[in-house]
Parts: structure tokens; sequence; C-alpha cells
């Protein structure tokens, strides 16, 4: 197999790494979502460059870039765009939305209502938006990155489980290790400054063609019958455990080949081995499952949940 998604992503990630300290697991798993066609959704306290990885991300393959902070007065059309009265002409025009873009930071999505939140339902699914009746295609490099705060819930609004499926991924970021805060430190000390990219020296080393070509690529990754069985065990246990009230869907079956598939190729083979489904099978169902109330009051997680159900099912040869 051609070396040709390897070598792009090594590239992006030598770029993201002038700007970006640490977070290379982070890292990998936006290139699997922006290789699947998928959405993300980060979640992390304030100040772990969520924000700042996007933006490294946009200039790197020389994509649009637009950020809506979500707030509990933003309206459906603050996000998509809405027909807009012309008195010079006398007709009404489409003034686009932020959603019109490759990359869409949805920020801190759980503090708009729901009403708001499902204005991205079909844009993330279908990859277009209807307004008023006319229906609008979004380009073919769309991505939609939310974040959301693990700890502050007063005056937020969950995401229903039809939208968290939409997601390919959930992914914790963390805080970083001492030695990786240390050279942030030293970085802002000799002048860093986050918000002057264009001043850092980051080059764009592919484009929107260049992803597109990747992911062609993705798609001649070989897979194994042991590997859809692996899959369908590892889903289908979600659905039998005492623990859950819902388990993984089959898109999550579908995702976590999709995902698995797409490691594969940013690891450099032609072909999925059941680590990369082990290794995947959190960020892609975390966010899936619905915890009953007694487990959640034992303190199990829905990580928990994943790992119990991993141990208990052979891993194929």
């Amino acid at each position: 197999m051609s070396s040709l998604v390897k070598d792009t992503f090594d590239s992006m990630s030598r770029e993201i790494a002038k700007i970006i300290v640490g977070q290379e697991e982070v890292i990998e798993f936006l290139y699997v979502a922006l290789l699947t066609e998928g959405h993300i959704l980060f979640e992390g306290v304030p100040g772990v460059a969520k924000t700042l990885i996007m933006k490294v991300l946009s200039v790197v393959i020389k994509s649009d870039f637009k950020r809506i902070q979500f707030t509990p007065d933003l309206m459906p059309s603050d996000i998509v765009g809405t027909n807009v009265f012309n008195p010079a002409k006398s007709e009404f025009y489409l003034k686009k939305g932020p959603i019109f873009t490759n990359l869409l930071l949805a920020d801190e999505i759980n503090r708009t209502p729901p009403k708001t939140q499902s204005a991205l339902l079909e844009a993330m699914e279908e990859r277009q938006i209807t307004i008023e009746g006319e229906t609008l295609s979004l380009p073919s490099l769309f991505m939609v990155l939310a974040t959301q705060n693990p700890i502050e819930y007063e005056g937020t609004y969950p995401l229903p489980e039809a939208q968290l499926d939409r997601f390919i991924l959930k992914v914790n970021i963390n805080y970083p290790g001492e030695k990786e805060e240390n050279l942030i430190l030293q970085n802002h000390h000799r002048g860093f400054n986050p918000h002057n990219l264009d001043k850092l020296n980051l080059q764009s080393v592919t484009d929107i063609k260049g992803i597109l070509d990747c992911r062609a690529k993705v798609q001649e990754v070989k897979v194994e019958e042991k590997i859809f069985d692996y899959i369908i065990k590892i889903t289908r246990r979600t659905r039998e455990t005492v623990n859950l009230i819902l388990g993984a869907s089959p898109r999550a079956s579908v995702m976590l080949l999709l995902a698995s598939k797409a490691l594969a190729s940013l690891r450099g083979r032609d072909f999925v081995v059941p680590d990369d489904v082990k290794y995947l099978a959190y960020p892609v169902l975390r966010h899936r499952l619905v915890l009953r109330s007694e487990a959640e009051i034992e303190g199990l997680s829905s990580d928990d949940i994943i790992s119990n159900i991993l141990q208990g099912i052979e891993v194929p040869r």
C-alpha cells in the first residue's frame, strides 16, 4: 500500500508540533476523524489547547476554519444562516451562517438549548443544510469539532443520544505532563503567542484535495473476517450488559470499523489488527453508552464498562 496517508500525516504532525506541546494521542484521534469524514467531541477543562489544536490544523491542511461560541441565547439561524431582505433590490438573499466552512469549532456545545443543538444534526449526518425549504450542500471537507467542559454542569443542556451518535469519537483531553507543561512555560517565556499563528512559521503541508486522496487510500485497507466478528462481539456485548440502559448501535459498529481502518493507515499498515479495534473502542463507544443509575452510584464509568467487555472477549489471532 502507498505510504501516502502515513507520510502526509507525519508531515502534518511535525508542523503541529511547532505549536502544540504533547497531545499526540489527541491529535491522532483528530486525524482518525478527519480520514473517516467523521466529527469529534472533545471534553476537557479550559486551557488545555482544544481551540488552538483546531486552529493549527486548519492552517496545516489549508482549509477554512470558523468558530461558534455556543450560548443559551444562540439561535439556529445564527449557525446555518437566514434569508435577509435587500431593500435596494426589493428581494431576499441568503446570508450564510458560519456552518458553511471546512472545520467548524462548536465551542461549549452543551451550553445552548436543544433547539439550537439540533441545527447541526442535518449537517453532521447528510453534509447539507435546509433553510426555508432550500437545501444547500456543505463543502466536500466538512468536520464539526465540538468541545464541552466536564466540570461545569450548571446552565448546560446535555446532548441527546441522537446527536452524540453523530460524533465518531469522544476524546477526553487531560492535563499535560510535568515536562510538557515546563516546555509550554519555556515557550511562552521566549515570546510564543498562540494568537499570532501567522508569525510562528507554520506551514501548510497539504490541502483539501490531499485529505480527500488520503480518504480514498483508507478505503483500500484490508479487513479480515475475524476483525468483523471481533467488532460485532464488542458492540453486541454492550447491548447485553446489565449496567447499561442503552448499548452501542449498528452505527457504532460501522464507526469502529472505519476508525480502525483509518488508524491502520496512519500507522503505515494496509490491514487492521485487533489492537486497532481495542484502542479505538473507548473513544468510539464511550459517548454512546447510557449507564443505569445504580452503576453510576457505584462509581462506574463508560470506560470501566468497555474495559470489562474487552477483557471478556477473546482477542482474535
